[in-house]
């Protein structure tokens, strides 16, 4: 698709679902278009997020909503989503130039925006079937999720074994919390609009994964792939003052939570870098018996006796 079908003054936005995200200035006036072309999309995948919007307005930061437009196959036009352009800084980018109190305080923001999503309540866990966001039920175990995701994993029966008995003991940890929420399911510095200044999140972005599942899924990513000190602590700190309980207690659920992620971007690890960097962290964990394990360095934690 040109740009010229789309409609002029139109520039790629860094990041993205595959490109298909694009700055509009229109006399001086930006916003932001969100393409959804790809036939993996969703029918009402646009609908979806702006009903989204309308649902955590006012309690975690997005951008406004200006303009929903169905796909016409017909004319051959996909749906788009316009959505204001919100000054800031991303968070990935604004996060490795800060000093070590400023870590702290700009995680202590990111583990609130988790905490609140995580209090946000659903009756059963599931996907969004439609614009009035109405749930498509899912289960989700997490050996089962091993096995499904075995053979394009493509690991030694010896990884494959200890991947399992990971999965099994997360499982256990995470069997007790049955309470769903709404789960963003991509909530990462990346898609995080931060003021540099306050280090307040001023919008949550792309919601395109989102669904309703474990309060603990969106804290696990936040820590993927952050083991400095500073920030973990913060995001835990902001992440139990709204949702109590320990620190150490949430770490670990974060940890076991965010396997299935890890799993399904470790089966598809020649895609992105992103998704070859979540292998090596899966690897490590099975490998190590600990869900805490950083390849790059020492665990943030001591593995379970």
């Amino acid at each position: 698709m040109s740009f010229g079908e789309l409609g002029g003054g139109l520039q790629p936005l860094e990041g993205g679902w595959s490109g298909e995200t694009f700055l509009a200035d229109a006399g001086g006036e930006r916003s932001v278009v969100r393409v959804f072309a790809d036939p993996r999309h969703h029918p009402q995948a646009a609908e979806i997020q702006e009903a989204l919007h309308r649902l955590v307005r006012g309690l975690v930061p997005v951008p406004d909503v200006l303009e929903v437009r169905r796909a016409d196959p017909a004319m051959g036009t996909p749906a788009l989503l316009v959505t204001e352009f919100v000054e800031g800084v991303r968070g990935d980018l604004l996060l490795p130039g800060l000093d070590e109190e400023r870590r702290g305080r700009l995680g202590h923001h990111l583990g609130e925006v988790a905490a609140t999503l995580a209090g946000m309540p659903f009756l059963t866990g599931g996907t969004f079937a439609d614009r009035d966001l109405r749930i498509d039920p899912f289960a989700l175990d997490l050996t089962e999720w091993v096995e499904s995701h075995a053979e394009a994993l493509s690991w030694a029966p010896a990884d494959l074994d200890a991947l399992r008995e990971v999965a099994a003991d997360a499982q256990y940890l995470l069997d007790p919390v049955s309470r769903v929420c709404l789960v963003h399911s991509d909530l990462n510095p990346k898609n995080l609009v931060v003021d540099p200044e306050t280090l307040r999140v001023r919008a949550v972005l792309d919601w395109e994964f989102t669904h309703a599942g474990s309060p603990f899924t969106d804290l696990g990513n936040l820590l993927r792939f952050e083991r400095d000190e500073a920030y973990v602590s913060g995001v835990l700190a902001g992440y139990v003052a709204i949702r109590g309980g320990s620190t150490s207690e949430a770490l670990e659920l974060a940890r076991s939570a965010d396997l299935v992620a890890l799993v399904e971007l470790a089966a598809r690890r020649t895609q992105n870098p992103v998704a070859a960097r979540a292998h090596d962290v899966l690897l490590a964990i099975a490998r190590s018996g600990n869900v805490h394990i950083d390849p790059e360095g020492a665990p943030d934690v001591p593995a379970r006796g």
